[in-house]
Parts: C-alpha cells; sequence; structure tokens
C-alpha cells in the first residue's frame, strides 16, 4: 500500500506547472492610441485617460488577478480632472491580451512594467511618474522595485497589494496547492459555492464585473501557484522597498488576510518611515478603489502625488498609524 502511494506520487509530481514568458526581444518597444507593443511584438490593450490642462504628473496603473485594465476607468477619470495622466494596459494573460487565462511569470510581468516606464519617461521627461497597483499589481510592483533595472519612478501607491505569501498560509493549504500544481495545473478553480468573500459593498459594480466578459471568472491551478511565486517575491521584499510609497488598504478586505498585510507592514516600516505613508480604512474592501466610498481613497491619492499636506484628507493614515502602534505594543508584551 505504502509502495503504491509511493510511486503515485512520484507520478503526480511528474507534471509541472507551466509559464507562458515572453517571446525573443526582436523589436523597440512602442506606445500606439489603443496599445503597448512590447519588445517581443505583444500587443497588450492600453487605456489612457488625458488631463484637458497641463499634465502634472503621470500614473501608471496596474491590474489586479482576473481583472484588466479598466478597472481604473473611475478613479482616473477623477485623478485626470486634477492633471494627472492616466495610463493602464492588460497585463498578459488577462483581459484582451495574447494567452489569456495563461500565466506569464513574475519576470515577464516585471519586464513589461519597467518597458512601459522608461517609454512613458521619455513621453513626459520633466513629469513626475508614479506607479499604482491594486492586488496582483500591487505585488508586481513591490518585487520590480527591488530589480536593478526598474526605472527610478517619483512614487508608488499600492491598493491592497496581494502579500498573502506561503509563510503565512496553514501548510495544508499549501500542500494541496503544491500537490494540485504538479498534477492538474491545467484544472480551472472557480471558487464558486466554495468560497465565500465579499471584494467590495459595490454591489452594482460587482454585478458588472461579472457580466463583463473580459473579467476571467476563474483561474488555472498554474496561474494560482505562480500569483503565489509572486506574492512571496512581494511578502519578502518588504525591507528592500524605499521609493516614495503611499499603502492603502481596507479592515474588511478578506482577499488578502490582515496577518500577511500587518506583518509585511511591521517590516516595511521598520527602516526609514518619512517616505512611507500607510491608510487603512475602517469600512473598507479589497476593491478599495471602487467601493462604495471609493472617492475617499481617490482625494487621499490625489492629495500624497501632490504633496498637499502632511497627513491625508481621510485621515485613514492617523488611523493606520494607532493600529499599527498598538499592534507594535501587543507583539512586544508577548514577547
Amino acid at each position: 500500500m505504502k509502495l503504491s502511494i509511493l510511486l503515485l506520487f512520484i507520478a503526480l509530481s511528474g507534471c509541472m506547472p507551466a509559464l507562458h514568458p515572453m517571446g525573443e526581444k526582436n523589436q523597440a518597444a512602442k506606445i500606439s492610441e489603443s496599445a503597448f507593443i512590447t519588445e517581443d511584438g505583444a500587443s497588450l490593450p492600453l487605456r489612457h485617460w488625458l488631463p484637458k490642462k497641463e499634465v502634472n504628473a503621470v500614473l501608471i496603473a496596474l491590474h489586479g488577478f482576473n481583472d484588466y485594465s479598466f478597472f481604473f476607468a473611475t478613479p482616473a477619470e477623477y485623478l485626470s480632472h486634477l492633471g494627472i495622466a492616466c495610463f493602464a494596459y492588460d497585463q498578459r494573460g488577462f483581459g484582451s491580451s495574447p494567452n489569456r487565462g495563461l500565466w506569464a511569470g513574475q519576470e515577464t510581468y516585471i519586464d513589461d512594467l519597467q518597458v512601459l516606464t522608461r517609454l512613458l519617461k521619455q513621453r513626459y521627461p520633466k513629469i513626475p511618474v508614479y506607479l499604482l497597483g491594486e492586488s496582483m499589481g500591487g505585488a508586481v510592483i513591490i518585487s520590480a522595485m527591488g530589480q536593478a533595472t526598474m526605472p527610478p519612478v517619483d512614487g508608488i501607491i499600492l491598493a491592497a497589494p496581494a502579500l498573502w505569501a506561503r509563510e503565512t498560509m496553514p501548510w495544508y493549504q499549501t500542500s494541496l496547492l503544491w500537490v494540485a500544481a504538479h498534477s492538474v495545473p491545467w484544472m480551472v478553480l472557480t471558487g464558486e459555492g466554495v468560497v465565500k468573500v465579499t471584494p467590495s459593498d459595490n454591489i452594482k459594480m460587482l454585478r458588472a464585473l461579472w457580466h463583463d466578459p473580459w473579467v476571467i471568472k476563474g483561474a488555472r491551478v498554474e496561474a494560482i501557484y505562480g500569483l503565489t511565486d509572486l506574492m512571496d517575491s512581494a511578502f519578502d521584499n518588504a525591507r528592500s522597498l524605499h521609493e516614495n510609497t503611499l499603502m492603502l488598504y481596507g479592515e474588511k478586505d478578506d482577499i488578502i488576510p490582515k496577518e500577511p498585510t500587518y506583518s509585511f507592514l511591521q517590516t516595511f516600516l521598520s527602516t526609514d518611515k518619512t517616505n512611507k505613508t500607510v491608510a487603512i480604512y475602517p469600512n473598507g474592501h479589497h476593491l478599495l478603489l471602487r467601493d462604495l466610498k471609493a472617492e475617499t481613497t481617490w482625494q487621499d491619492i490625489a492629495a500624497w502625488i501632490g504633496h498637499q499636506s502632511d497627513q491625508l484628507p481621510s485621515g485613514a493614515d492617523k488611523h493606520a498609524n494607532d493600529i499599527l502602534t498598538k499592534l507594535k505594543h501587543d507583539t512586544e508584551l508577548i514577547q
């Protein structure tokens, strides 16, 4: 019996989660009216929202897992009226980009971000450039900032970044993921009827996402495995993140749990705090930028980019400080 189990395990482990990375770089990257053409010739749909007046800042936004560039439409319209030029693209495997539903790999996602950042810095040579990432997009940005090849930017904004690293998951969850990824990596999981979460209190918006054909409703096991690798990388980069940073998180986020998020923040803030702002919203959910009270976060982002004051208009930074101070105190008592 034991021998048969061992043979089955060996057979299963022979199947590996696949990556679908970029191809050979054989051309110069460029930006068209509706696409970001990469160095390997991939056409990634690109949306932009430009101010009608003078451009004061440029913001590149990265969507979350299974989402696409349209996620930033409403925040971008608000910010563009304040002189902030906003750009968002469908990352590979998502939206209407190539290889829909397939995981391109961390290196490819980072490389695409680096290239587009360089192109927009060339287009706006004297304008400050910022990066914004929601969920998976935030993890891509955190991981990218640890690369020597990443072009310098004036600041990064992380909206509920995907930080649920393996070391903060229960052992049975990581074990099941490994087995599934090495046996049935092609299997599509939807979570329907099993996972009960509330991504936002904006029900109308959630219904629109459900009916949006460009939002992926399930995920291949190998893509979830790749996302977890990315979250590991982002979580481990807490100490090496030295850029001007604004991090937003909602206390009602049940997609990315508090434990890994607060653990990341404690490490992240253990170094120089002068250029780091954390905002925690008591009624915020995972899709903070699209919640019913999302405009509060847009106002905070605009104020932070514009350096309008030392504190955010919402006071969410003060709330975050109170939470993290208490958490640090409680941790010291336990130790």
